[in-house]
C-alpha cells in the first residue's frame, strides 16, 4: 500500500490545481521562515497537500467537492486520525487562499511558532 500511496503522491504533485500553486510559492524551499514544507505527501493511509513534519502541522485545501455529506464525515475522520497522530490539521478553503493569501499564511506561520520542534537542540547551559 505504501508503494502505490508514493506513486498517487508523485503524480498528484505534477497536477497540482492553481490553489496549490498558489501556497506553495510560499511554502516551497523554507520560505515560510525557515520552516520545511512538502507537498502531497504519504502519513499513513492518506496523502496531505502540505505538511511540516518538524512541527507537525498539516494543511488541507478543500474545494467544492468537500461540501458533500459523505466527503465532510471523511474529512472528520481523516482529520480525527492524524489528530491522534499528534499532528494539527488546517483546512482551507481554496477560495479563502487565492482572496485572502497574506491571512491564510499568518495563521499557518503563527501555528509553526506555537509547535514546538519535534527534535529540539540540546542546551549549551553550563559549557
Amino acid at each position: 500500500m505504501a508503494d502505490r500511496l508514493t506513486k498517487l503522491a508523485k503524480n498528484l504533485r505534477k497536477q497540482t490545481t492553481d490553489t496549490e500553486q498558489v501556497l506553495w510559492k510560499y511554502l516551497r524551499a523554507k520560505r515560510m521562515y525557515g520552516f520545511k514544507f512538502k507537498r502531497q505527501q504519504p502519513i499513513g493511509k492518506y496523502i496531505v497537500a502540505f505538511v511540516c513534519f518538524e512541527r507537525k502541522i498539516i494543511i488541507e485545501l478543500d474545494g467544492g467537492q468537500h461540501t458533500q455529506p459523505e466527503q465532510i464525515r471523511k474529512d472528520r475522520e481523516r482529520d480525527r486520525w492524524f489528530e491522534q497522530q499528534g499532528y494539527e490539521v488546517l483546512r482551507y478553503w481554496d477560495n479563502e487562499v487565492l482572496k485572502n493569501t497574506r491571512e491564510v499564511l499568518e495563521v499557518i506561520w503563527e501555528k509553526c511558532l506555537k509547535h514546538p520542534p519535534l527534535n529540539p537542540l540540546p542546551s549549551r547551559e553550563g559549557k
